[in-house]
């Protein structure tokens, strides 16, 4: 299984349709945050179910939740959050043990607008990065994840 994830775009509508047209023939697409009114426009243009996305403190008004888990065909489960009420910015320990408690053998965050991966006792902490404005010195990304039965692989790709 093929999942697409990304986040912080801050009004970057072309970057996140770059992500579609690159990406349609991924089962999944998460959307980590900070980008909502895109992600509607979007939305309309795809009308796709196959759509996750949580609210980041800049989107305003949202009426989509700060986190959730979504468990997949096979079972696992996956949290992601947009990583502010988490206090990403200092420290994932948290957001981990979030993702233990709930099960999930994946857990996603945006926020920083900086790539990050880690393997955490069984469990992949990723950050896909900023597709719209990164700060981490790199270009604008996202990221991919496969979830197979030989086990879960990630890549961050450039825009």
């Amino acid at each position: 299984m093929r999942i697409v994830v990304f986040s912080d775009t801050h009004g970057n509508y072309s970057a996140m349709h770059k992500i579609f047209k690159r990406n349609g023939d991924a089962d999944l697409f998460i959307f980590l945050g900070d980008g909502e009114s895109e992600l509607k426009a979007l939305k309309k243009q795809y009308i796709d179910s196959r759509i996750l996305s949580v609210a980041g403190n800049c989107d305003m008004c949202s009426q989509a939740p700060e986190s959730d888990v979504c468990t997949l065909p096979d079972g696992n489960r996956i949290f992601y959050t947009h990583g502010h009420k988490w206090h990403v910015k200092f420290s994932v320990d948290r957001l981990f043990f979030e993702a233990a408690d709930q099960g999930c053998k994946i857990a996603l965050f945006g926020h920083t607008h900086c790539r990050y991966a880690e393997y955490r006792d069984g469990i992949l902490i990723l950050n896909p990065g900023s597709a719209g404005c990164p700060r981490d010195g790199r270009p604008a990304c996202y990221a991919w994840i496969d979830v197979t039965d030989g086990g879960i692989m990630y890549n961050h790709v450039d825009l």
